[in-house]
């Protein structure tokens, strides 16, 4: 398992995105050389864990919860085969570019080992939005994109520290508890009967989750 490249975006004015300044970040292109990673702060303050990338609807994105955005090679390897379209390295808006590592399929609150330093934590799934539509240019996109059920995984930073491109990449914590990216995106997406499920994975959830699976089951037990 290995890092195969450092994405960052630069603000950018499209007509595609609802920030109110028109800007966003999502077109983000691999590093020359090594990245710093560190949590970026509280949501709706802080913006990207990444240095050097965009983050500018802090309303929706970026913050300690969703510090690092990670996409499997392997993924963008089978939406290329859909689309019939190269993807190159960051094309979804991704922080990290992954090979070998099963990145929808990874636990909440499971840790990585990125380089000799950086340690970052699984949270939850990457929820599709109007801008990444635009940025694809695909129709119908968020809807295909749930549909297909393999989102990608928000990290937050741990140990920070600078990775680079060629980095291995080290799973160094599971938890007991069978809560993966794809089930907490199901059930925050198409399959809301799902999110009392998503409480085993306790406060390694991303806390909007969290708090949608607590308040489903106190609802339906009310």
């Amino acid at each position: 398992m290995r890092l195969l490249s450092i994405n960052l975006g630069r603000a950018t004015v499209v007509p595609y995105t609802d920030h109110p300044d028109g800007v966003t970040g999502i077109d983000k292109r691999p590093a020359d050389g090594p990245v710093r990673v560190a949590a970026p702060g509280p949501k709706g303050v802080g913006a990207s864990g990444v240095a050097g990338d965009a983050v500018c609807d802090t309303r929706h994105h970026g913050g300690d919860d969703q510090a690092v955005y990670a996409m499997a090679r392997e993924d963008l390897d089978a939406w290329e085969s859909e689309l019939g379209r190269p993807l190159a390295h960051g094309s979804f808006g991704e922080n990290l570019t992954t090979s070998g590592l099963d990145v929808s399929g990874a636990l909440i609150g499971e840790r990585w080992r990125i380089g000799p330093e950086v340690v970052l934590e699984v949270t939850s799934g990457r929820i599709p939005c109007r801008t990444f539509q635009g940025h694809l240019g695909e129709p119908r996109w968020v809807k295909r994109f749930m549909q297909r059920g393999a989102p990608g995984a928000y990290l937050r930073v741990v140990v920070p520290g600078e990775i680079r491109a060629g980095d291995p990449v080290e799973i160094v914590h599971r938890p007991a508890h069978d809560v993966t990216v794809a089930l907490q995106f199901r059930a925050v997406t198409t399959e809301r009967d799902l999110l009392p499920r998503l409480l085993a994975a306790g406060e390694a959830l991303h806390p909007e989750s969290l708090a949608k699976a607590r308040t489903y089951v106190e609802s339906y037990a009310g």
